[in-house]
């Protein structure tokens, strides 16, 4: 009897603060803030390589060697063919010899004019003497204007046969077909033995390390884009990158209506190796990006037809119906129902009522 008594006397100590602050729900919140919108459409492009085409002849010879095969990757300078010599060289040394031959006219040419100098210095100084002779005098003159001629002729030909010899060197430089840039043989177009002129193709190459995205977007998405604008791509991988917009190319496809946009892309990690032609999907903003106020998706909960949210004032909730708009990664945009800055729950919002007691979890 006396124990019933004493539960008796614990039965107020129960219902005071200790069981108010029990049947506040333990909840946890996130703040309603302002998020950057920008709405985008998805758009298909591809990869272009900015560097592609033949490797042609600079010179007319044989190919006497391929130095790559089909797949090859080769950096900027490295020998692809190299064409018979033989012929070039005897050319060279041809006009090697040329040269010696007009410098050696040179130093005759240079010799006469000395001494047509030397004669005409002589007879000027017999100028004031019994000796003179103005008809020699007169010669001598015209014989040093003649040889100045004759060496500037020299000159001349030690000049152009100097350029027929680095024309040679060039042209015998040129036997050995090097890569113009780096990049992947994708096609070899002779075989070693075939004669081949001056601009012949010898190789087809791919420059896969200088990649673009080339995409036609349709003309009423090109609003929100312009020259620097980033946008998110994704590879046939799966793989999410960046691309940068470089230009947009100012003419209409006609029968699409679309215009051509080419980007810098951004490649990180990648599960395949990239190729010219693949296939990227480019997210195309619908227009300028614009600052919208949101909250977390988990925040927002359902009720007869109607989306609600619970704000936290100070221990108890108010449910305010709100109405939603774009999607900004995990959380929704509001266009009315809460103001910046109000707390609203998001874990044990499921079974709250307004004006229900709450208690903010710490991990919030």
């Amino acid at each position: 009897m006396l124990l019933f008594l004493g539960l008796l006397g614990l039965v107020p100590a129960l219902s005071g603060p200790a069981a108010a602050q029990d049947e506040a729900m333990l909840v946890r919140v996130d703040a309603v803030k302002r998020v950057a919108l920008s709405q985008t459409v998805p758009v298909l492009g591809r990869l272009v390589a900015r560097q592609a085409g033949m490797v042609a002849a600079r010179v007319s010879a044989p190919v006497e060697a391929f130095h790559v095969e089909v797949g090859d990757r080769v950096e900027v300078g490295q020998a692809i063919a190299a064409l018979n010599a033989d012929t070039l060289r005897a050319r060279r040394d041809l006009v090697a010899g040329r040269l010696g031959e007009t410098e050696a006219r040179l130093a005759v040419e240079k010799a006469q004019l000395k001494l047509a100098r030397q004669e005409f210095t002589r007879l000027e100084r017999l100028k004031k003497s019994a000796a003179f002779n103005q008809a020699r005098f007169d010669d001598a003159r015209q014989n040093v204007a003649i040889a100045n001629a004759e060496v500037r002729e020299a000159e001349s030909a030690v000049a152009s046969a100097g350029a027929d010899l680095e024309l040679a060197a060039i042209a015998l430089r040129d036997t050995e077909v090097r890569a113009p840039y780096a990049g992947t043989v994708v096609e070899r177009l002779v075989e070693a033995g075939a004669y081949v002129q001056i601009g012949a193709p010898l190789v087809r190459m791919l420059g896969d390390r200088s990649l673009e995205i080339e995409a036609d977007v349709p003309f009423q998405n090109l609003t929100g884009l312009a020259i620097g604008t980033e946008v998110s791509i994704t590879l046939d991988d799966a793989t999410q990158h960046s691309a940068v917009v470089r230009a947009m190319i100012p003419a209409e496809n006609p029968q699409t209506r679309t215009r051509v946009v080419r980007l810098v892309p951004k490649f990180g990690e990648t599960s395949r190796p990239l190729a010219n032609d693949q296939n990227v999907t480019l997210q195309v903003p619908l227009g300028a990006e614009r600052r919208v106020l949101t909250v977390h998706k988990d925040a927002v909960i359902r009720r007869r037809g109607q989306a609600l949210v619970f704000v936290v004032d100070g221990e108890e909730t108010q449910a305010r119906p709100v109405d939603l708009g774009a999607a900004v990664g995990n959380r929704l945009e509001v266009r009315s129902g809460v103001l910046e800055g109000d707390r609203v729950v998001v874990r044990g919002n499921e079974r709250l009522k307004a004006g229900d007691k709450v208690r903010v979890d710490g991990a919030s």
